[in-house]
């Protein structure tokens, strides 16, 4: 059986020896052109004129696009329909296209788009927090509020109070492929269109859109990205459409590709945030009452803004249980490139906010982090032991019977039940019901040896006037679903061919997560067959239509889902024709092999039979996701069909004259239910905890008074690299199937260990803590000039 095995990446041998091919490797037609953006070098202001003669004139320049030449509306939003092509009439930041270039390479596109002359009336640019509020731009008329209980009633009596900020800087995404598109002219004006994108469904609409075309006129392959995190949701719209109406112009095939410069001046990235709080607690530091204040910097488009900060909401409260709160939220619309999906969608600015009140009451009361943090978690829940997975070992029910997810609704808000008695709701009035956090806390802290370790650092800073080492253990909880509930929901087609070979397409992008893979055990298990027998092809919108972006952590829940419904379905249908053949109900699939009673052959054979009988060996598979239901006006409901949980204990060093600082030691127990593959599913743990903790100590983001990005390029921005790691680094899986009823019972893997990144962060708030003292009110990203700064408030 395939499910469970540590198993390599299905195109690890690709990705090592450079032949894996992305959008930019495709082998295109000799005839193809080649674009570029022309961008605006200002903030803000109308364009006053534009001439482009000089880039019409440019060597290889086959043709020069402005606004003014689009014969259909051009949008690229992913929501508010205020994200046009190209500039018309005004700009809104640095670095937005002002007109479109088409030339016969890649660099005489590129050379040619930096001739255009443009004068534009500078208007003053709103660029930060502060700015914003104080000139009221929003996506909204005003504030977005959740609440539970009497924050207001209940603050003042708190035997303890006290009230912070925090600052949360943005994050470049990275990809290690940039962003790029190709379009290819098609019979009758449709279009072929090869993107490197986590939604080709969305990639499809809005080109059908811009060409004048229906949806069934645009086919879009996604084989693979080289890397997402989110960037890829909607950022490559801009590039899809100008290769169409490009192409739809000159008849010609038409390339896009950013170079990184243009790729961090163009895109956007994780929103930055400013998080107030006012807090009580009691002696032993429970909160008894707690009321956030969240600013999210959202850029010039509303993109995905909206869900993101309130995602941020959704886990203001982490794995705390809050009886009083109040969540408020601005999202501030700036003159800067428009913030957009990133790994955790908002779930880790949120997060961020909660460990810092964590922190603040923790060096308030002079207790151990740890103790807060725990006296404060929600309480585990025992669920009920999930049904044993019968997998592909027997098979004598019918599809229904064997597959509990197939046909399942999602529960209307009337319908809900009313949680358990002892249950514990979150802010927004979910029951948890699902928490392990206690117990795997108590495992990680025993297994990493905390309370010796912290013993340990506090002799070591009492003897140490100049390096000081901090330790912080800090948990996840991240709920798992789109919070926009139509997107919970992917499709899928399975072939099996006579020789038992299975071909297998889902809507589901592949991104480096592994994701294909994950599917294609899947599959292999469902039939009983080995891994080699099945192949998975390129995303395509020409065969699962409709699909959701691979993002919310939900590939491998939908779409390993559907595929498993596709699956029992064909496997159905032969074990019926077996059944009549041999007259006998009792069928298994397993190891190659189909067993009929005494009888048994290969599952090629029976595939074979099958066919010849006239067996159909195709089917569609769909899933929706049950039992969910959100408002998110009211901030009620079960937005999320279970949540998934971690800890990380970090130990950090710093220098208290430089603020230099280092990564000593990671331990994380990270929560992937039965884990599909655990090799990949500890790699994206280690992946997401390096990239969090790199968000939250090393990626600054810096844009000058007019709205320029300074850090645009890896020599001004700062990535974590190998010797950034921590020297000491392990990862375990937490043993524990899901209970809810997901593919093989396993859990998402995707955004969760991102967080536990955070652990960083406050590992080095522990080791400011030891420089004096006062709270050093510790600054993300804490650079060494953040972690300097704080070490000189403890001397207050």
């Amino acid at each position: 059986m395939s499910i469970a095995r540590p198993l390599p990446h299905d195109a690890a041998h690709l990705h090592v020896t450079g032949a894996a091919r992305y959008v930019d490797d495709i082998p295109v037609p000799g005839n193809t052109l080649h674009l570029a953006f022309g961008l605006s070098q200002t903030a803000a202001g109308r364009i006053t004129t534009m001439d482009l003669d000089a880039v019409r004139q440019a060597p290889g320049v086959v043709a020069v696009l402005t606004a003014e030449d689009l014969p259909f509306e051009a949008d690229c939003s992913p929501s508010n329909h205020d994200e046009p092509l190209l500039a018309a009439g005004t700009v809104h930041y640095v670095g937005q296209p002002l007109f479109l270039v088409v030339a016969t390479s890649h660099l005489a596109a590129r050379r040619a788009a930096r001739l255009g002359k443009v004068d534009i009336a500078a208007e003053k640019p709103v660029l930060s927090i502060a700015e914003a509020l104080a000139a009221n731009t929003r996506f909204e008329d005003g504030p977005r509020i959740y609440r539970k209980g009497e924050p207001e009633a209940v603050l003042p009596s708190a035997a303890h109070r006290l009230s912070g900020s925090i600052d949360i800087g943005g994050q470049e995404h990275f990809y290690l492929e940039g962003q790029a598109a190709l379009a290819l002219p098609q019979d009758d004006g449709d279009m072929l269109i090869h993107s490197s994108t986590q939604h080709p469904t969305e990639i499809q609409h809005k080109v059908a859109h811009a060409i004048g075309k229906p949806m069934h006129a645009v086919r879009v392959e996604t084989r693979r990205m080289g890397g997402g995190f989110g960037g890829k949701e909607s950022q490559g719209n801009a590039l899809a459409i100008a290769c169409a109406l490009a192409a739809r112009q000159t008849g010609r095939p038409c390339k896009m590709r950013y170079d990184r410069d243009d790729d961090m001046i163009v895109t956007g990235k994780r929103h930055d945030f400013r998080i107030d709080y006012d807090v009580g607690f009691d002696d032993a530091g429970r909160i008894v009452a707690l009321d956030f204040t969240q600013y999210a910097r959202c850029g010039w488009a509303m993109d995905l803004s909206l869900p993101v900060a309130d995602r941020a909401m959704l886990h203001a409260d982490n794995a705390y249980h809050l009886d009083h709160i109040r969540i408020t939220s601005h999202r501030l619309r700036t003159n800067t490139q428009s913030a957009t999906a990133f790994r955790g969608f908002g779930g880790p600015q949120g997060m961020v906010g909660i460990e810092k009140v964590m922190d603040h009451i923790a060096h308030a009361r002079g207790l151990d982090p740890l103790a807060v943090r725990r006296v404060n978690y929600y309480a585990d829940h025992v669920a009920p032991p999930p049904e044993v997975e019968t997998g592909s070992a027997a098979v004598t029910a019918s599809p229904a019977e064997d597959n509990t997810s197939r046909g399942a609704q999602p529960v209307p808000a009337a319908t809900l039940p009313a949680p358990p008695e002892g249950v514990q709701t979150t802010p927004y009035h979910q029951p948890v019901t699902d928490c392990v956090i206690n117990a795997l806390t108590d495992r990680l802290a025993a297994s990493c040896d905390y309370d010796a370790r912290r013993a340990a650092i506090a002799a070591w800073n009492a003897d140490q006037p100049i390096l000081k080492r901090g330790i912080a253990l800090t948990p996840v909880k991240f709920g798992i679903s789109f919070t926009l509930t139509h997107l919970n929901q992917a499709g899928a087609l399975v072939h099996v061919y006579q020789d038992g070979s299975i071909h297998l397409n889902h809507g589901g992008t592949e991104m480096g997560q592994g994701l294909f893979q994950k599917v294609a055990q899947v599959a292999a298990s469902r039939f009983g067959v080995p891994l080699e027998a099945v192949k998975i092809t390129a995303t395509d919108t020409g065969k699962v239509p409709n699909t959701s972006a691979t993002a919310a952590s939900s590939g491998s829940d939908l779409n390993g889902m559907a595929v498993q419904n596709a699956c029992d379905e064909i496997r159905e249908r032969i074990r019926a024709h077996l059944a009549e053949r041999y007259q006998i109900t009792e069928i298994s699939f397993a190891g190659g092999k189909v067993r009929a009673g005494g009888e048994q052959i290969s599952f090629a054979e029976a595939a074979a039979s099958a066919y010849q009988a006239r067996v159909s060996l195709s089917a569609t598979g769909f899933y929706k996701t049950p039992d969910i239901e959100w408002d998110r006006i009211r901030g009620r409901g079960r937005p999320f069909y279970y949540f998934a949980y971690g800890a990380a204990c970090t130990e950090v060093v710093i220098d208290r004259l430089t603020g230099e600082n280092r990564i000593l030691r990671t331990d994380i127990l990270h929560d992937a239910g039965a884990s599909l593959n655990p090799a990949i599913d500890i790699g994206q743990i280690e992946g997401g905890y390096v990239q969090g903790a790199g968000w939250l100590t090393t990626e600054e983001l810096v844009w000058d008074d007019h709205g320029a990005l300074k850090t645009h390029a890896p020599s001004t921005y700062k990535i974590p690299a190998c010797g950034d790691r921590p020297e000491v680094f392990n990862v375990a899986l937490w043993d524990q199937p899901n209970p809810a009823r997901t593919v093989y019972r396993s859990k998402a893997v995707g955004e969760p260990p991102l967080m536990l990144g955070i652990s960083a962060l406050m590992a080095l708030s522990d080791a400011v803590g030891a420089c004096g003292p006062a709270y050093g009110d510790l600054q993300a990203p804490a650079t060494a000039e953040q972690v300097l700064a704080a070490v000189e408030r403890t001397r207050a």
